[in-house]
């Protein structure tokens, strides 16, 4: 183990969330902050009506449903995601997710690499996975 690379128990209600975009709270959970090398993780809410825009990440991407549905939009594909169904999205995909019922959906993401960055398909803009530029963009200030 390198130093800072400590084994441990990350247990959400104890973590910081953060207000991601309108109506999306995240919760990051597994961070190169707290050790990781080779992964990011953490877990997202979306209220009724919330989406992220249609983006694109550096590393790999997966995400499981736990509670809810979503529509999954992946490289022009829509998907109904319900409870345990989990997307792959390879890097450069552009991809999102949106909240179309009437009640909270939330689901895990985990990234393939400690170093994340987002694309934003729409304007070509690249920043750096959940900084404060990325919840402007996203319209966590709106």
């Amino acid at each position: 183990m390198t130093q800072g690379q400590q084994p441990r128990v990350l247990r959400p209600v104890e973590l910081p969330a953060i207000n991601r975009a309108k109506g999306v709270i995240s919760q990051p959970l597994v961070l190169a902050e707290r050790g990781s090398t080779s992964l990011t993780m953490g877990i997202s809410t979306f209220e009724p009506g919330s989406v992220i825009p249609l983006h694109t990440h550096n590393v790999e991407k997966a995400i499981t449903i736990l509670e809810g549905e979503a529509v999954a939009i992946i490289d022009g594909q829509e998907h109904v995601v319900r409870p345990y169904d989990t997307t792959f999205v390879p890097p450069g995909v552009p991809h999102h997710f949106r909240n179309d019922s009437r009640t909270p959906m939330k689901f895990l993401w985990t990234y393939g690499g400690a170093h994340v960055t987002r694309t934003y398909v729409e304007t070509g803009q690249t920043v750096e996975h959940l900084s404060a530029e990325d919840r402007r963009i996203a319209g966590a200030d709106e």
